[in-house]
């Protein structure tokens, strides 16, 4: 594994850091204090990643393009694809505003999910579509498996019925992609995800959240009362497989735990640099110098960029081993934890550090720590990720560790 950044991929790293710089940072403050308003600068950009996307595959800057399971020519040699460069761009975008990369159209969750578990079909059919992904339910945060929306087999149809809540552009997408169970009393095997477009009977947008950070993200509760969706939307296998379990629908983490580590690394990228920026007079970094013989913020920034590296190389591990059909949830889920918990971390020292200047509404230092928070929150809390890494070194099973 090869640690510096692939030479196809540099300038898609470069082309979204310039976004992030002369796109995101511009107009950051403004949806921060604009809660729902969506972003129409992002109308354009998103057309342009479209026509990126289109005209190499393989090296998409969203989201849409992360898959483990495409169509590709397996030749034994090392791939660094979709996954690595979504992971890479995303990285870049967050430098400049994570509430605004969410905020992209047709660059959502969701589209990782049909990336991941969809058919040639599906994929084709929902080329071009905006999804968002419909997990969380009131009372079922962090455990997935103990979901409560059902779906019911009438004929071609599934007649879904329940709430869900905190649905990344829930509001905004085509499309959500929806998990309910089949069958409650069989357990997390039932449990299968749906596409649910937008204007389908019975689907409706209840409510949108006001939230600490990513303001600029819509997010939006989802009732669903009587809602046929036909078998066609269905992702996977309509069998209920108690063997494989819960293996197919969680295959879309293996995915999205990387992107969401890449954001936190984003973020935390912006708060670092600025940080150093504003402390250069005061507080100068010299790395031939024992950390002992400098000043106590040089030694704090120091553990910082550490802590960031670490959880930069775990990431790409994890997006590296995606591209290369290795399975990873260990890897994706240590990925998650590390750079949830450093982002939360750096950004809230950098406002520590930064003092009156870090506090206060004249630097974005404040409000990369608000955005920070969900990035350890959602796709699976720090406390979920230790316990999947803590059954994936032990060998234990779900019942067997909780």
């Amino acid at each position: 594994m090869n640690l510096e950044t692939p030479k196809k991929f540099r300038a898609l790293v470069n082309q979204a850091h310039q976004v992030a710089h002369n796109v995101f940072r511009p107009i950051s403050r403004k949806y921060d204090r604009a809660e729902h308003a969506y972003p129409k600068e992002l109308d354009m950009l998103a057309s342009v990643l479209d026509g990126f996307n289109d005209g190499n595959p393989e090296g998409g800057a969203g989201a849409s393009a992360a898959s483990k399971s495409g169509a590709r020519k397996d030749d034994g040699g090392v791939k660094n694809g979709a996954n690595m460069s979504t992971l890479l761009g995303t990285i870049e975008l967050c430098y400049g505003d994570t509430g605004l990369l969410l905020s992209m159209p047709r660059q959502g969750l969701g589209n990782a999910a049909i990336a991941a578990v969809a058919s040639p079909e599906q994929k084709e059919r929902l080329k071009g579509k905006w999804a968002s992904m419909a997990i969380t339910e009131p009372g079922t945060g962090s455990d997935s498996a103990n979901i409560r929306t059902t779906a019911r087999k009438d004929g071609d149809y599934y007649v879904l019925n329940g709430e869900k809540i905190y649905v990344t552009s829930g509001e905004r997408s085509d499309c959500v992609v929806v998990w309910a169970t089949l069958d409650r009393n069989i357990g997390r095997a039932a449990i299968k995800s749906f596409v649910v477009e937008k204007g389908t009977p019975g689907m409706e947008v209840v409510r949108l959240e006001h939230k600490l950070g990513i303001k600029a993200s819509d997010t939006a509760a989802i009732l669903f009362t009587d809602c046929r969706v036909h078998k066609s939307n269905l992702l996977g296998s309509e069998e209920i497989n108690v063997e494989k379990g819960f293996a197919g629908v969680m295959e879309t983490f293996d995915n999205t735990r990387p992107l969401v580590a890449g954001m936190a690394l984003g973020v935390a990228k912006a708060a670092l640099e600025r940080t150093r920026e504003l402390l250069s007079s005061s507080t100068p970094l010299d790395y031939a110098t024992p950390v002992t013989a400098g000043s106590a913020a040089a030694a704090e920034l120091y553990q910082m960029e550490a802590d960031w590296e670490a959880a930069y190389l775990l990431t790409l591990k994890a997006a590296w081993m995606a591209d290369n059909k290795q399975p990873n949830s260990k890897e994706a889920s240590m990925a998650k934890a590390k750079a949830g918990r450093i982002s939360n971390d750096i950004t809230l020292k950098c406002v520590e550090l930064c003092a009156a200047l870090g506090y206060g509404e004249q630097e974005l230092l404040e409000k990369w720590s608000r955005d920070s928070k969900i990035l350890d929150i959602f796709e699976g809390t720090q406390q979920i990720q230790q316990l999947i890494v803590a059954r994936r070194l032990l060998g234990k099973s779900s019942a067997e560790l909780k």
